[in-house]
């Protein structure tokens, strides 16, 4: 008995790492998103959106407005700013229409990102700013960042 309960417990506690919030192609949303977990957008999203997950934009996925997140894969279209603390994943078929701060980049052939890329040490010191949800912070450093490293493709 009291081994089960320890065990459901443990189950529990993994639950926001395992959800995955989804907005179904077909689906249209305007506002703010905020969420703890995994997001992925197959629908069309009009917004800010923050995650301490990783947000994943399907093929028929388009967001417009200001994006924060710890990973990201984008395979649809993005209009707006793409904050992302660690890996940015274009896929061949990604639009990116704005401009982009992570630590990593990968770009398959075939995406498309017009833009100022931001990459390095700068985004890194942002982390913690994402994460406790600190706007004016962000965008304070953020000025600083483009100031310095910032490149075009």
């Amino acid at each position: 008995m009291f081994n089960n309960e320890k065990r459901m417990a443990r189950n529990n506690e993994n639950v926001a790492d395992m959800a995955i919030n989804r907005i179904v192609e077909g689906t249209s949303i305007e506002g703010d998103i905020k969420c703890e977990s995994n997001i992925r957008i197959d629908g069309t999203f009009t917004g800010n959106l923050t995650t301490k997950g990783r947000l994943v934009i399907g093929p028929a996925g388009k967001i417009e407005g200001t994006i924060h997140c710890q990973n990201a894969e984008i395979e649809g279209l993005v209009k707006g700013k793409v904050y992302v603390q660690q890996l940015l994943s274009l896929k061949g078929s990604a639009k990116v229409e704005g401009d982009i701060f992570t630590d990593k980049l990968a770009v398959e052939p075939g995406s498309s990102f017009t833009g100022a890329c931001n990459m390095g040490a700068k985004v890194k010191e942002l982390r913690k700013d994402i994460n406790d949800g600190s706007t004016a912070a962000i965008a304070g450093a953020m000025a600083a960042s483009t100031a310095g490293a910032s490149s075009s493709f």
